[in-house]
């Protein structure tokens, strides 16, 4: 009976391994291309992570046009890709309507909640990160006064700038300069108008501007960096753009939202249901490295980890624009 016992065990132990490998993964990036060096970067960052570390083949998709997202989606899903992982809420819209039709297929997506069995829904409190490199940025100044550049001008993006402004008066700041680049998808990717609206900002007061733009950020690091004030980066390590003339980045961890979504897939454990990443949960940090090391003082640095702690502890709660779009700062 024991011998019939192991045997089935092990039987089911190599049906699952089997299965568990027999992954197509699909990564769907958003608009402003895989190296934007920003969100859709990070995504790509954590695609091939997992790549390396398995060896593990996946298929990429680069969106232009909102009319080929429901087109791409289906068609991977008619081609057994599995799982699917696209990067931006945009995407929600087709999923919606592709993973009911894919009922045994999986599906993850970054930044928007899809209610259905089959969809990993990854969303982040960019709120507590913005709030720490708006300590870090309130700190550095020596104006008083800071800036935030943001993308499209949605909800989302409103919750990097309500946190930043939180942590940037918390540090003593007086004003934060804000600016959004526009309301439609082309926000995500205009370099040029980012830093038009950064040399706007500087002539303002502003010293220090926090970007949350996706491929837009890189004109605002660039107009900040040669008008001799500080950027602060968001979503990938930006520190190394314009070394020195980053104070950090707000690393959102896009990477390993996409790795780990591909490797529980792999494991036959990527599940449905909404992940929420914060601190806590290490969904958001900021980014100390060579490129930054000297702008970033003791004292800030400590700050920032008390503060990282005190958000973590609940001693310090970080608004949500989100669940209440009214910034109380």
């Amino acid at each position: 009976m024991k011998r019939i016992l192991f045997g089935l065990l092990a039987a089911t132990a190599l049906s699952f391994s089997a299965h568990a490998q027999d992954i197509k993964p699909a990564l769907l990036y958003d608009l402003g291309g895989k190296f934007d060096k920003s969100f859709n970067e990070a995504a790509y960052n954590g695609a091939e992570k997992f790549k390396s570390e398995t060896g593990i083949e996946y298929v990429e998709f680069e969106v232009s046009n909102a009319s080929q997202r429901e087109q791409a989606l289906r068609r991977f899903a008619e081609d057994g890709r599995n799982p699917i992982v696209m990067a931006g809420f945009s995407w929600a819209e087709s999923l919606d309507k592709v993973a009911t039709d894919f009922p045994d297929q999986q599906f993850a997506i970054i930044d928007m909640v899809v209610d259905k069995p089959n969809v990993r829904s990854l969303v982040f409190k960019e709120q507590e990160g913005s709030y720490i490199v708006g300590l870090l940025a309130g700190m550095a100044s020596t104006t008083k006064k800071v800036g935030f550049i943001g993308g499209m001008d949605i909800p989302l993006i409103r919750r990097f700038g309500c946190g930043y402004v939180g942590g940037a008066k918390a540090a003593g700041a007086t004003e934060v300069i804000q600016n959004m680049t526009g309301d439609t998808p082309a926000a995500w990717n205009d370099p040029t108008k980012g830093g038009e609206i950064a040399k706007t900002q500087i002539d303002q007061g502003a010293d220090v501007i926090y970007a949350a733009a996706g491929g837009t950020g890189v004109g605002v690091l660039q107009a900040a960096a040669d008008a001799g004030k500080l950027g602060v980066g968001v979503d990938s390590n930006q520190n190394g753009l314009q070394p020195g003339k980053v104070l950090t980045s707000m690393l959102k961890r896009v990477d390993t939202a996409v790795y780990g979504a591909f490797m529980d897939a792999k494991d036959g454990k990527l599940a449905g249901g909404i992940n929420n990443l914060g601190l806590k949960e290490g969904g958001v940090d900021y980014a100390l490295d060579d490129n930054n090391k000297d702008l970033i003082t003791p004292e800030m640095k400590a700050a920032a980890e008390k503060a990282k702690a005190d958000i973590i502890a609940g001693t310090i709660t970080v608004h949500d624009y989100m669940s209440d779009d009214a910034c109380p700062y």
